[in-house]
């Protein structure tokens, strides 16, 4: 009886002790909006720049990926705006969906965020 008391107390007393941790380390929202940023100049630069090759640099004669880090600070704000956060103490899950105009695709991030780390589940194009 000794030992399943011993086994229960260090058992809770590990719980405890992640629960601490993982609520210490719950990211802030502002780390979120650097992490979806970095995700979406990344989508951009890779996808939309490379199927649009070309297109943008005849029309605007501007270089895709320099059009992409040019417009940082405003995505950076329209992040802001469409991110919702739903925090659980332990870790924060964020949705973000990006949808500029009728005629340009949108873009949905679903991330979970834990041990100042995100995790995204669920990615891409609306």
């Amino acid at each position: 009886m000794k030992t399943l008391t011993i086994i229960t107390l260090i058992g809770a007393t590990g719980l405890a002790s992640l629960g601490v941790v993982m609520a210490q380390t719950n990211p802030e929202q502002t780390k979120y909006e650097d992490y979806a940023l970095q995700r979406l100049n990344k989508f951009l630069t890779t996808d939309v720049c490379k199927g649009t090759q070309g297109l943008i640099e005849n029309l605007l004669n501007l270089k895709c990926d320099k059009l992409v880090a040019s417009a940082n600070p405003q995505m950076r704000l329209v992040i802001a705006d469409t991110t919702e956060r739903e925090n659980y103490l332990l870790f924060s899950v964020y949705r973000t969906e990006i949808k500029v105009s009728s005629w340009l695709p949108g873009y949905k991030l679903e991330t979970v965020g834990a041990f100042n780390q995100f995790y995204t589940y669920n990615a891409g194009e609306q």
